[in-house]
């Protein structure tokens, strides 16, 4: 099964000002992460509000995505949901559109507790799509399943036949490495901290990875793994730095999800704003944001158009 080498974006979900999703801008986005070096986008999970949207918007937002991704450029469908009957019928239908493969994360509710139960909810995901490569997404402080990764990888070996890796969204480094070296790298373990990707580089097994923050600084993200693939250590590490100093600035409004968003409107592509329960930023909340990256000249590194 192939591996993913280099970035996929977890894009925004563009909204109108009533709440209703905006195909129109999905055209424009694809081609813009394409020339900032990205490979693909993950659409529909935590950073595309994914679980805010009907059935019907996800799938529509899945064909929209597909009919814009340039030749090449990876799409991958959150699949993820409450229901596993629903997440099944997404799965079923992003195969039957020609996406690249499939992801979901465990629910927010019921919680998972036990590894057994989160390899049943894979594997009856994973059935519905059994063409395509499928991902668990691992961000636990969403949803409450800290259950051992380790252990998730011996369970699900060989009962999932389209089983493909891990996007790992999760502080443990250490445990991270102990996937990627299980059956000398069976699995595809796709990096999913844009905060760490060099110390993950560094132990010599991130190949590919998934982020949000490459949506506004993929061109650094990017260039971290070009940095490190050239062997240029000092440029890396100024790379890496820059990348967490952002990610200093969209902790002070409330994260990737909702300062992100509005990050795009600054760069250039206004995607709207986020849905209810988010608290969006307000006006002068963005004022202070855009000084506060000016400060650390984010504008002239951010992705261009």
């Amino acid at each position: 099964m192939e591996k993913i080498v280099g970035l996929i974006d977890a894009p925004f979900t563009p909204f109108y000002a009533n709440g209703e999703v905006n195909y129109e801008p999905i055209g424009t986005y694809a081609k813009m992460l394409q020339k900032n070096g990205l490979k693909g986008v993950f659409i529909n999970g935590s950073s595309g509000e994914g679980y805010m949207l009907t059935e019907e918007e996800r799938m529509k937002l899945t064909e929209r995505w597909l009919e814009a991704a340039p030749e090449g450029f990876k799409v991958i469908v959150h699949v993820g949901s409450c229901c596993v009957k629903s997440s099944r019928k997404l799965a079923e239908h992003a195969q039957k559109m020609g996406a690249w493969g499939v992801g979901a994360m465990a629910p927010p509710f019921p919680k998972i507790n036990r590894v057994e139960e989160l390899v049943k909810y894979v594997e009856e995901i994973a059935a519905g799509a059994p063409d395509l490569p499928f991902y668990y997404y691992h961000i636990p402080a969403f949803n409450g399943a800290y259950l051992s990764m380790v252990k998730f990888l011996e369970a699900v070996d060989g009962r999932v036949p389209n089983f493909a890796g891990i996007k790992y969204t999760f502080e443990s480094l250490y445990e991270y490495n102990q996937c990627r070296l299980y059956k000398n790298g069976k699995y595809d373990m796709l990096h999913g901290q844009d905060e760490t990707i060099l110390p993950c580089l560094a132990m010599g097994g991130a190949q590919g990875g998934i982020g949000g923050t490459t949506n506004y600084n993929g061109r650094e993200l990017v260039g971290i793994l070009d940095a490190w693939k050239n062997g240029d250590l000092a440029l890396a590490r100024e790379r890496q730095n820059f990348a967490q100093e952002v990610i200093n600035v969209i902790c002070n409004y409330r994260g990737n999800i909702v300062a992100g968003k509005r990050i795009m409107k600054l760069i250039g592509l206004d995607l709207g704003k986020n849905r209810t329960p988010f608290q969006n930023m307000t006006d002068e909340e963005e004022i202070r944001m855009r000084e506060q990256l000016e400060a650390i000249g984010f504008f002239e590194r951010c992705n261009q158009f």
